[in-house]
């Protein structure tokens, strides 16, 4: 038996069963067992693939998006460039290399990262060795200056809540134990402050997922950008509003069982960007659009095809391939949606709508 499965099961013998929260905050978070803080998850011999690992055009894309906004608002001096759990740097570095000819970005910039994982925020070292970047453990240490930031696949590893609406009240969904191994189960049924707005959409046996920690965030965010300036760029698989069960764990590019290896498995769920858009208030938000038709508007076809133009055989192949990943229906295009946050009269980014 794993050293966090045992604590777990401790954890629930003295205290009784764990919301989804506590349990997710505990197999990705934990200092000893946790998995981000053991391993670097991404790439081939991880557990997962980000936009960034799959091509360059991504990270080039959003950085000039994110200039240009900073230009929109009149190319302020100094400004954090940040970035919320930035995997290996690879997206940081594509942007730094795309925004060097943007005139007084690089000078007028300060470089922030929000890492929770030393094995990463090693990573990123080497990545952007040279930015001399500053590491934060949460976004409330960010720095009192104009804020432009990226956050992709970040509010999606974040601790959600479950709740199944039994009908005028709720059953939470908590991991217990059973025989010596972990379980799901339900709560009675009780009325949720919280959710007495989704009684009207929703029906018995319906799931709906609550991600507190999201939230704050993006009320930190959102007091900030409001104040000081400023755009977040949020990319993520999700929906406007959040319905159904969600959750999940992916070990080696495969989808597993989220109770069966604990620390052991990336655990995520759909980001809700209603609730991203309303704590962030008083900052604006642009209206939700694909991830595919964001770089499509941002130009990644004229950028694949000049990318193209120097490569043959089996890069050829695999630059076509990571292109129609990041923008096809079938594959990132729809699933993944991007938002942005900023100041109520400021121009939005280029690539979203109001």
């Amino acid at each position: 038996m794993s050293g966090l499965k045992a604590h777990l099961l401790a954890r629930i013998a003295a205290d009784g069963p764990l919301s989804v929260a506590d349990y997710m905050a505990e197999c990705l978070l934990h200092p000893e067992w946790g998995y981000y803080a053991t391993r670097d998850p991404l790439g081939a011999a991880g557990d997962f693939t980000t936009a960034p690992e799959i091509s360059q055009m991504f990270g080039e894309l959003l950085g000039l998006a994110l200039a240009l906004a900073w230009m929109d608002q009149g190319a302020p001096t100094p400004f954090a460039l940040a970035e919320l759990g930035p995997g290996r740097g690879t997206l940081m570095a594509d942007l730094l290399r795309a925004t060097r000819a943007v005139p007084g970005f690089h000078d007028a910039m300060r470089l922030h990262l929000v890492e929770a994982s030393p094995p990463l925020r090693a990573a990123q070292a080497r990545a952007l060795e040279g930015y001399a970047p500053q590491w934060c453990d949460d976004t409330a240490a960010l720095p009192d200056m104009p804020l432009f930031l990226l956050a992709n696949e970040f509010f999606d590893a974040l601790p959600i809540r479950q709740f199944v609406r039994d009908g005028d009240g709720w059953s939470e969904r908590r991991v217990g134990a059973r025989d010596g191994q972990l379980v799901f189960g339900l709560t009675e049924a009780t009325p949720q402050a919280v959710l007495a707005h989704r009684l009207a959409d929703t029906r018995d046996g319906d799931v709906v997922e609550i991600c507190a920690p999201g939230q704050a965030v993006a009320a930190t965010l959102g007091a900030h950008i409001a104040a000081r300036g400023g755009a977040a760029l949020i990319v993520d698989y999700g929906d406007w509003r959040s319905l159904g069960d969600t959750f999940q764990a992916l070990r080696g590019h495969a989808p597993a069982d989220p109770l069966a290896a604990p620390g052991q498995a990336d655990l995520t769920a759909h980001v809700d960007f209603e609730s991203v858009a309303q704590a962030a208030m008083p900052a604006a938000h642009s209206r939700l659009v694909p991830q595919g038709v964001f770089l499509e508007r941002l130009g990644i076809t004229a950028r694949a095809q000049a990318l193209a133009a120097k490569l043959e055989g089996p890069a050829l192949d695999a630059h076509v391939a990571a292109h129609r990943r990041l923008t096809h229906p079938d594959e990132m295009g729809t699933v993944f949606k991007v938002m942005a946050l900023h100041p109520e009269h400021s121009p939005l980014p280029p690539g979203l709508s109001r």
